[in-house]
């Protein structure tokens, strides 16, 4: 989302991978890190802006783990990247995002959320 902040790496499930395995593959592709151990946060069910048939439906994972140093790989998609305290994230953030954050740096995240109905 061009002008916003995004929480690390994101994208689509190709045909035949499965939802963790396409976040490692978005993760190395984004992001140049390998062997990232992942933990499943939260689903999210969610509507874009007022096209009522603009409904996605995203996975949530966190990372404490990998090989590699985190670099912007495709520049052509990201202009900066850091760590930020959940309590102190950038402004403006990718609303959908930053309400899973928000839900994170609360301590109570559901395993499905809804956003934007």
């Amino acid at each position: 989302m061009a002008g916003h902040w995004a929480a690390a790496a994101a994208g689509h499930v190709e045909l035949g991978e499965t939802v963790p395995q396409a976040a490692a593959r978005e993760a190395r592709e984004e992001l140049g890190i390998t062997g990232i151990a992942l933990e499943f946060l939260t689903t999210m069910h969610r509507r874009g802006g007022d096209v009522p048939v603009e409904q996605r439906v995203d996975f949530f994972f966190t990372a404490r783990t990998w090989s590699g140093e985190p670099r912007i790989v495709e520049s052509v998609k990201a202009l900066d990247l850091g760590w930020f305290d959940l309590a102190a994230l950038p402004d403006p953030m990718v609303p959908h995002e930053a309400h899973v954050l928000g839900l994170l740096a609360s301590g109570s995240v559901p395993p499905l959320v809804d956003f934007g109905f």
